[in-house]
């Protein structure tokens, strides 16, 4: 259980692997959310593109903008 309440379920759309970190996509509700992981982790979690997966968001700050 996470103490995290913003989780959403997802699909992995692609993993792109750096160096030091990866970037991965999930396709939840629509929209994509896009992660920086350790490429440690997500070598460690064996991501790749079609893993159901799930996005947990915990950060101190949302902005918001108007056109």
């Amino acid at each position: 259980m996470l103490s995290a309440r913003n989780q959403f379920h997802g699909q992995v759309k692609s993993v792109k692997m750096g160096v030091v970190t990866a970037e991965v996509v999930v396709t939840a509700g629509g929209l994509d959310v896009v992660a920086s992981i350790t490429r440690e982790s997500a070598e460690r979690m064996k991501l790749a593109a079609g893993d159901r997966v799930t996005a947990v968001i915990k950060a101190s700050d949302v902005m918001i903008a108007k056109d």
